[in-house]
């Protein structure tokens, strides 16, 4: 009996990176391959890259050793990915890599890896190092998913970026706009239902708010459009950048019943010329008015965010004018990490660098202020109701998140993952990390 041969990935990055892994995945399972743990020996190891930071290139290319060490010169080791785009010389030079892939090729990853298994490679050579120019590609590469191993799944629709802020070296990596068809977005969500019993949809893309500008469409259209498909009981929305939340695009998002009051809006700063020198496309009057706009549409969402924090040149000042702006704006939570050179961008070549140890300060400064601002919300939801979408359970109680992305837990009483139930809310614990609740009648 032909034994299966056996494949593992790693996956570094953003949910757009993971949502691709498991299309690929996929695509080995159709081949006949077993999928196996990274940690242990296998016969093809996939790395699917990241290259956001100078700290994610390092961990790709330590991943990548990783794999060529477990695999003791026997196995292929593929990489793809946006480190494997933006210097695919750099991925081949790694000894023991055998296939590198850019970020339109991921779904051409099994055949890559079938030609491999199938010759005898010569060593130290590779022969399809050569990633295409990324801005060549026009359309999305066509991948999907038919599943999903928690009980929220993530879809790509769109891919590319265009605004091209100074610390970011991803447009070089993603490329154009290129939106996926709605038709095939619904396939792939009735795909999902169907086989992997998700009922939260989430659509995600590199810039999620641009879906359609390359088609004609919009981002709400499509969210219409998934609202009809049978079994999506929640529908939420990746990061956004905040200019897309014109008025009507609110008006007809809130009259869908399935989508849910919670929105992760892209800041990186609270101050206006912090914003300028990124070359973000508002500030910080403008962000403030789409929250406001939110609110008035859906009054029990929540915000959540990003925040770079020491970012070249930034003073006291404008740090102070950050924090404050935490607490005007009322986030849920808020993602803090200092600012990291990225070889390649504009920012990287500014003068006034802040020390590490300057910028570690700001973000533990800033994430005290989230979690003053974070209690203060919950502390003010308890005795009310909300529905919870039950995710895991651990130590007999049943984990889950509330309709706007507030995370629960409760004595189980026999529910099951994929259950939606009402709770009430009742006591903050481990500093607002979750909130216990106990299941009322609906």
């Amino acid at each position: 009996m032909k034994k299966e041969k056996t494949v593992a990935f790693c996956t570094l990055g953003c949910r757009v990176n993971q949502y691709e892994t498991r299309a690929v995945e996929e695509s080995f399972i159709n081949k006949g391959f077993t999928i196996g743990s990274f940690s242990d020996e296998c016969d093809v190891y996939v790395i699917n890259t990241c290259t956001v930071t100078a700290e994610s290139d390092r961990k790709s290319r330590q991943m990548i050793r990783r794999a060529v060490k477990r695999g003791n010169g026997k196995a292929i080791v593929a990489v793809m990915g946006c480190m494997s785009q933006v210097d695919a010389e750099a991925a081949a030079k790694i000894e023991g890599v055998s296939v590198v892939l850019g970020n339109s090729e991921k779904m051409s990853c099994v055949d890559r890896v079938l030609c491999e298994l199938g010759k005898i490679r010569a060593e130290g050579k590779i022969n399809n190092a050569l990633v295409p120019d990324i801005y060549s590609y026009d359309k999305i590469e066509k991948m999907a998913v038919t599943g999903s191993d928690n009980t929220r799944a993530f879809l790509k629709v769109v891919d590319g970026c265009e605004n091209h802020c100074s610390y970011c070296i991803i447009p070089s990596a993603r490329g154009k706009i290129r939106s996926k068809p709605a038709e095939d977005v619904v396939k792939e969500c009735e795909d999902i239902v169907k086989r992997g019993g998700c009922c939260e949809i989430v659509l995600t893309g590199i810039e999620t708010a641009a879906y359609g500008k390359d088609s004609g469409t919009d981002l709400v259209s499509l969210a219409e459009a998934v609202s009809k498909v049978a079994g999506v009981k929640r529908i939420r929305f990746g990061s956004l950048e905040p200019t897309v939340l014109k008025e009507d695009f609110i008006q007809r998002l809130c009259k869908i019943p399935s989508f849910m009051p919670h929105f992760h809006l892209s800041l990186q700063s609270g101050c206006d010329s912090v914003l300028a020198r990124m070359k973000r496309k508002y500030n910080t009057s403008m962000f403030y008015e789409k929250i406001c706009l939110l609110r008035k549409y859906f009054p029990q969402c929540q915000i959540t965010t990003d925040i770079i924090a020491g970012f070249p040149g930034e003073t006291d000042e404008e740090f102070e004018q950050t924090s404050e702006f935490i607490k005007k704006c009322g986030f849920l939570y808020v993602h803090i990490f200092p600012y990291s050179d990225r070889k390649g961008t504009v920012a990287s070549t500014m003068p006034d660098k802040l020390s590490e140890r300057e910028k570690q300060d700001r973000v533990k400064e800033l994430e005290n202020v989230m979690h003053t601002v974070r209690n203060e919300i919950l502390k003010k939801l308890i005795g009310s109701s909300m529905y919870v979408l039950c995710e895991t359970e651990k130590n007999g109680y049943m984990y889950g998140h509330t309709e706007n992305y507030i995370e629960v837990r409760f004595k189980n009483n026999g529910k099951k993952p994929n259950d939606i139930v009402k709770v009430l809310f009742q006591n903050i614990e481990n500093e607002g990390e979750f909130v216990t609740c106990m299941p009322v009648e609906d």
